[in-house]
């Protein structure tokens, strides 16, 4: 079976063509990090005329390296939330439109769910039952999954998401944005003990996350305590640059990879997923893949390309949903 998967829940136009919900015939992404760079975030209103720019094009280029049509096509896939509701819009009338055009099934996902299923791509066996973690600009969760349709939340963000604190972080320190691989790429150079900033834990059995106080203790160490805190310039060298961006990884980094292994000992459970934007990271996969192995357990990271945003994760957790006639009609809405 072969579903073609669109994602615009963002700031990223991508489609692809996945069979079988593993084996990615195509996968095409628009990326919009230059459009949006100068403003040191995503400003949805220029990221919804991006998608209605890139959407036909980005869909042909999917087909065309798939070596397909649409006749080909068995079904549409569509991420119909979360997400900004411009972008989210365009997606899926798209996607309606050519379900109807085609009369093909169309299914309309989760996003955060499907990130969940990046691991799964271009795998030979589905490694469920496992404890997920999401982690991207929008999403920092926690969740058990019993299979690729069924997932139980145990802990969300409630405040910034792992990925919003890497960007205003690295805002903080006159990094350019996309602050994740900016900071990513400033702490190689520094020393994670430089700075000793506290771990949010919250409480001791919870599975939430909170990364505000740790965005606010680094904006206090930059730039000082006072009335006029908001006036003050950081003047830091380059040095002290990579030891902050360091000490802030890795305080993030050992809640995210501490809060994971707990999740998975709790359950009972011997293997992990990872998925999202922050999932490149290579502090964090490093951390995971030692602490893992000295755990035992198994942990599936998604190739890079799966990380971020992309419509192949879209198509392949579709063809589960249709497999288990989990359609959706053409009265498919966005949800924000």
């Amino acid at each position: 079976m072969k579903i073609l998967g669109i994602e615009t829940s963002c700031d990223e136009t991508s489609a692809a063509v996945v069979e079988d919900g593993r084996r990615v015939l195509s996968n095409v992404v628009a990326t919009q990090t230059e459009i949006h760079r100068k403003y040191g975030g995503v400003v949805p209103e220029i990221a919804s005329r991006a998608h209605l720019e890139a959407l036909v094009p980005v869909v042909a280029e999917a087909l065309q390296q798939a070596r397909l049509d649409m006749q080909a096509i068995d079904a549409m896939a569509v991420v119909n939330r979360p997400g900004l509701i411009g972008s989210l819009l365009l997606g899926v009338t798209a996607a309606k439109t050519l379900a109807w055009l085609h009369d093909r099934p169309l299914v309309g996902l989760n996003h955060v769910e499907c990130h969940i299923y990046a691991a799964c791509l271009e795998r030979d066996e589905l490694p469920f039952p496992c404890v997920a973690l999401i982690v991207s600009g929008g999403h920092t969760s926690l969740y058990l999954c019993a299979s690729p349709l069924n997932q139980t939340l145990l802990g969300a963000t409630t405040d910034d998401a792992a990925g919003e604190a890497f960007d205003k972080v690295a805002s903080l320190l006159g990094l350019e944005y996309p602050g994740g691989p900016s900071v990513d790429r400033a702490a190689e150079h520094g020393s994670p003990a430089a700075v000793r900033f506290s771990r949010p834990w919250l409480a001791a059995d919870s599975f939430d996350f909170s990364f505000s106080g740790l965005k606010t203790a680094v904006l206090y160490h930059v730039r000082g305590h006072g009335a006029d805190v908001k006036k003050r310039a950081a003047h830091l060298s380059e040095r002290e640059v990579a030891d902050v961006a360091a000490s802030f990884q890795e305080c993030v980094v050992d809640v995210l990879v501490g809060k994971t292994l707990r999740a998975a000992e709790v359950h009972g459970l011997d293997r992990i997923i990872v998925g999202g934007g922050v999932a490149a990271n290579r502090r964090l996969r490093a951390r995971l893949r030692q602490e893992t192995r000295d755990a035992g357990i198994e942990l599936l990271l998604p190739q890079m390309r799966y990380c971020t945003d992309n419509a192949a994760m879209v198509a392949g957790l579709a063809y589960h949903d249709v497999q288990t006639g989990r359609v959706s009609g053409l009265d498919l809405e966005a949800r924000a």
